[in-house]
């Protein structure tokens, strides 16, 4: 493999007390040394990727540095017995984007246990229209599906015009499920309606401001994405032997909640991290979504743009003005 072969990747630069994103040519010898080498089809954005954008060091220690904890390519060189050249593969999670070179360069070179193969019934394309907001939502839908029935009752979504959030409404919609979705969004409404939610309730309507203990069962499940205050809510107003999952901390990372919902109504309380999630469970997990659980609404849930386009949509990110999903298109 030739090592001076270039390409484009979005480069970050600590100037002083800034961060700098600029698109800038790179060679595969400035990559890391790992097992699998891909050239990157497709992307996606994030809210882990705008912070490391502008220079988060919770998110990434060192700069300069190539965000985008997804990719979506095909394998140009292998060290590794599982894969070899002409493979279409996915990488999410682990520390891809975060302190390893990611998705936003048109090549990435990772260890072989990061890899997944396309499963059969998805495209490259489609993968990226899912990404970690994919996966993590059907993480999000297998706990609710291991534990509640669609005739249960309804199954709250939170920060459902997000990515993690719309696309658990299109699953669990899917699926049968009745889904009432949380947005501060007003413009979201017919978005969301469309995807399958039954009902849209505003914030104000998901915080209880009396801050009882428990509050009246409404919930057979919860999907929540934001944290704080909606989560501890939602919790409380969780029905006997419900199931609410945790994947975000957006609007705060802490829960002011007692024990209560836990032992007097025996509600389950599951933390989802996609990025350390077993391989056997992952495969599984990104199969369900190639088949019964991919949405019918992908298309409109995206938006695509070019590396070039790229710097305005991470900017929109951070201020709360995406919704649905953004593709990043690194073949042009």
């Amino acid at each position: 493999m030739d090592k001076n072969i270039s390409f484009n990747a979005m480069l970050v630069e600590e100037q002083q007390d800034s961060f700098t994103q600029t698109i800038q040519e790179m060679k595969i010898l400035d990559l890391p040394d790992n097992d699998v080498l891909i050239r990157v089809h497709y992307s996606s954005l994030n809210y882990k990727d705008a912070l490391s954008a502008n220079g988060n060091k919770g998110v990434t220690k060192n700069y300069p540095h190539t965000p985008g904890i997804d990719a979506a390519g095909i394998v140009e060189f292998s060290n590794s017995e599982k894969f070899k050249p002409g493979d279409l593969v996915i990488v999410t999670s682990y520390d891809l984007g975060m302190n390893t070179s990611g998705g936003f360069g048109q090549y990435i070179s990772v260890p072989a246990e990061w890899v997944v193969t396309v499963p059969v019934g998805m495209t490259l394309k489609e993968s990226m229209m899912l990404g970690t907001a994919g996966f993590t939502a059907g993480m999000s839908a297998f706990h609710i599906i291991n534990k509640v029935k669609p005739g249960h009752g309804e199954i709250l979504v939170t920060g459902a015009s997000g990515g993690v959030g719309c696309l658990s409404v299109a699953i669990l919609s899917k699926l049968g499920y009745k889904v009432v979705a949380v947005s501060g969004k007003p413009a979201a409404t017919a978005f969301l309606k469309s995807l399958g939610a039954k009902r849209i309730i505003s914030r104000g309507e998901a915080l209880d401001k009396k801050e009882r203990p428990v509050l009246k069962p409404q919930w057979a499940g919860v999907i929540d994405t934001v944290g704080g205050d909606i989560l501890a809510n939602a919790i409380k107003a969780t029905a006997p032997n419900g199931i609410v999952t945790a994947c975000g901390n957006v609007a705060s990372p802490d829960l002011p909640i007692n024990v209560f919902p836990f032992i007097l109504r025996g509600v389950t309380l599951a933390g989802i991290d996609s990025q350390n999630c077993p391989m056997p469970h992952r495969i599984d997990i990104w199969n369900k979504l190639a088949t019964e659980w991919k949405p019918k609404q992908l298309a409109q849930i995206v938006e695509e743009v070019t590396l070039d386009e790229l710097n305005p949509k991470i900017d929109e990110i951070l201020n709360g003005r995406i919704m649905g999903r953004v593709l990043v298109n690194l073949m042009n």
